[in-house]
């Protein structure tokens, strides 16, 4: 597959650029994956408007939800992005390969929420009912449930775009998820 390129602030419109100038602020750069919404007029504010979304959800919670949906969907990109914001958020090196695996060893409710968004990504919106019901009686509410399948959706637009695309890492690369007992 041939790589995409990534386009420069000049090569995008005008209000991609202001969105470019509101990235470089906020993060110091433009990741790549993001310019490369930016060959559509739309994308990239859309999408930014869907991750930066109100939800019930914390920082951290999200990234689990991040970590173990791009590993099943094998984005090498997001999984190199979300493990840098991962480490932010506080989780160590062993929590991330467990999250990526689907699993939180260290936490009952992150446990729960792992195994959520797994099943949910593996099955394509199928949830298993014995992995929703653990979810529920770990203390996450329908609300939760909700807002978790919209991560799963936003951050699969996502690993599709990379999967798509193939534009270069500009994250440290987080390697291949080596065997984790789940």
């Amino acid at each position: 597959m041939s790589t995409f390129n990534v386009p420069k602030r000049e090569e995008v419109s005008e209000n991609n650029q202001a969105i470019f100038d509101n990235l470089e602020k906020a993060v110091g750069f433009v990741p790549n994956l993001y310019a490369t919404y930016a060959h559509s007029e739309n994308a990239l504010g859309n999408y930014l408007t869907l991750a930066n979304a109100k939800t019930s959800l914390k920082a951290k919670e999200k990234e689990v939800i991040n970590l173990a949906v791009s590993e099943v969907n094998n984005c090498t990109y997001c999984l190199s992005a979300h493990t840098a914001i991962g480490k932010m958020n506080g989780f160590t090196d062993d929590q991330i390969l467990e999250l990526r695996a689907g699993y939180a060893s260290f936490d009952n409710k992150l446990d729960a929420l792992a195994r959520l968004s797994k099943n949910i990504t593996e099955n394509r919106g199928a949830a298993s009912e014995a992995v929703v019901d653990n979810f529920l009686n770990a203390g996450w509410t329908k609300e939760n449930l909700i807002d978790t399948i919209v991560v799963v959706g936003d951050k699969t637009i996502s690993n599709y775009l990379h999967r798509t695309t193939n534009v270069p890492i500009d994250f440290p690369v987080a390697q291949p998820l080596q065997s984790v007992e789940v």
